[in-house]
Formats: structure tokens, sequence, C-alpha cells
């Protein structure tokens, strides 16, 4: 049994520790906040509306589609193959716009009870601007394409708002960082891509520059979250994290965007399901990240092999 000064030690040293993660999360807080400052973008007066789109550009990089390298691939003519990059693009922005309301209701639960005049919570809230305007600016880009948006299911739409209201912190940060790292890598082999038509590279590269800060302040989040929270909470992460994963393979993209272009739907996710090159692209998209969870403690028992299920981890 500890006497009351060792108690006492331990109760201090606690302490201690506690005041240094706080410290530390506010010097990467102002850090953000002056990379924020320095690069931050108006989508309405940084990018060309009015322009018209080039002829014979893709909307995403053809590597990147669902369907490219599978049979349908080849029996599609240039101009369909061009058409589903357009929808695609169109589904994928629609999906960013779901993570993003999901991230917003994260964030402002996050910083809920946290000191309002701390770097950390005025760096949460600058996030948040930038989400609003990632989502206004997707959401424009996908009206300029002339494609309606691509809604997740009902489903997935009633797991999501489960999930954004129970979810715990660590978790909340696992989903963030799922949303934003696996489009990024997308998105930075996008913008410098001269195939592309010029206002879907403008999009991509403000989203990455902007979306670097975000992922970093996450990054740095979940990391003092997983040596802090209680052993349930770490678990229940790791579950969150796996069943999020799950998802998202599935919403990644619209299998609606096939019978849009006039493709038999279910034979496109059939063949887009038995595509090596496709799960290759999105395990590889997502390998920054099942590296660091993995550094971290979030891919371990069950939450892995749901990770697996998902097609995201090798």
């Amino acid at each position: 049994m500890s006497t009351a000064p060792e108690r006492e030690d331990l109760a201090l040293e606690s302490l201690r520790d506690r005041l240094g993660a706080l410290r530390g999360r506010e010097r990467v807080a102002e850090r953000l906040l002056a990379s924020s400052a320095k690069h931050s973008f108006d989508p309405d007066r940084e990018l060309d509306w009015d322009a018209p789109f080039e002829d014979g550009k893709w909307f995403w990089p053809p590597e990147l589609l669902s369907l490219y390298d599978t049979p349908l691939w080849y029996e599609m003519s240039e101009e369909q193959r061009i058409d589903l990059s357009r929808h695609e693009a169109a589904a994928l922005a629609s999906l960013g716009i779901w993570f993003e309301l999901i991230l917003i209701q994260l964030l402002v639960r996050h910083i809920y009870d946290k000191p309002y005049t701390s770097s950390h919570v005025r760096y949460a809230l600058t996030e948040i601007a930038d989400e609003c305007r990632h989502s206004m600016m997707f959401a424009r880009a996908i009206g300029k394409a002339g494609v309606e948006v691509y809604p997740v299911s009902r489903t997935h739409q009633n797991l999501a708002r489960f999930f954004k209201t129970f979810s715990t912190t660590p978790g909340s940060f696992c989903a963030t960082l799922l949303g934003e790292e696996v489009l990024d890598w997308m998105q930075r082999l996008t913008f410098p891509d001269e195939r592309v038509q010029p206002l879907l590279r403008g999009v991509t590269r403000i989203h990455v520059v902007e979306e670097a800060r975000h992922v970093r302040y996450a990054r740095e989040e979940l990391r003092r979250q997983m040596l802090t929270a209680p052993r349930w909470e770490r678990e229940l992460t790791r579950l969150y994290s796996g069943e999020f994963a799950r998802v998202f393979s599935v919403a990644f993209v619209n299998p609606r965007v096939y019978s849009d272009i006039g493709l038999d739907r279910r034979e496109a996710v059939r063949q887009v399901r038995a595509s090596e090159h496709r799960r290759e692209v999105m395990q590889t998209g997502a390998r920054r990240l099942t590296e660091f969870l993995d550094e971290i403690g979030v891919l371990t028992g069950l939450g892995r092999r749901m990770w697996r299920q998902s097609g995201l981890l090798a």
C-alpha cells in the first residue's frame, strides 16, 4: 500500500504530465493558426467559376477512377470514360460534403467544454470555417459540372447520425483522419495533373493546402487521446475506427454513377469489387493513415480485422 507522500508524488507527476500535454497542444495550435493566416483561400474569388470546361479533359485522373483497368473500362468509349470522371468527381465531392458536415459537428462537440480563449479552441473554430468554405466549394463544383448531388445511403446517413452523437473523442479524430487522408492522397495526384480540368485542379489544390493543417491537428490530438484515454475508451475507439473504415469503403463511390452514364450498375459494382487495381489504389491511399494508426495502437484486435474487411488494409 502506498504512503500519503507517495500518493502525493504520483498526483503531482500526473498533474505535470497533464500540464505538459496542454502546453504541447497549445504550441501545435499556435503554429497551425499562423499557417492559417498565411495560407487560407476564398474559393469564390480564387477560382474562375465562369470559364467553360475544356473539351477532352478529365474531371478526375483516369487511373483513380473506380472502373479503370476493368473489362468494362476497355469496352467504354473515351467520351464515356470522361463522363464517368465527371460523375465520380461529383460523387466524391458529395461524399466530401457529408464528411465535412460530420467533422464540423464533431469539432463543435470537442471544444464545447474547452477554454474558449485557448489557441486549441481558436484553431478548431478556424478549421470549422475552412470546412464550411470547402463544403460550399464542393457544392458549387457539383453544380458547375451539371451533375446532381450523390447522397450516401439512408443506412449510412443514420449510422453517421449515431456515430457523431455517441463517438468517443479519439473515435471522432479517427473518423476525421479517415475522411481526410485517402481523399487527400488522391487530390495530391489531381491538382498537378494537366489532363484534368483547370477548375477541378484548383478545387483540389485549395483543399490539399488547407487540409494539411487539419490532418496535423487531428493526428496530434488523436495521439494524445490514445495515451491518456481510459482503456474502455481506447477499445471502443478501435471498434469505431474499424466500422467507419467499412462504411467508408462502401460509400466511397456511389454506384448510381454507373447507371447515370449508361452502364449496368450491378455489373459495374461487381467488376470494381474484383479489381486488383482498385484495391491497390485504395490501400495505397490509406497506407500513410494505417501506418500512423498502427503506430499509436488503434489497429489491434477486432478493429484491425474490420479494417482488413474494408479492403483498406492489406
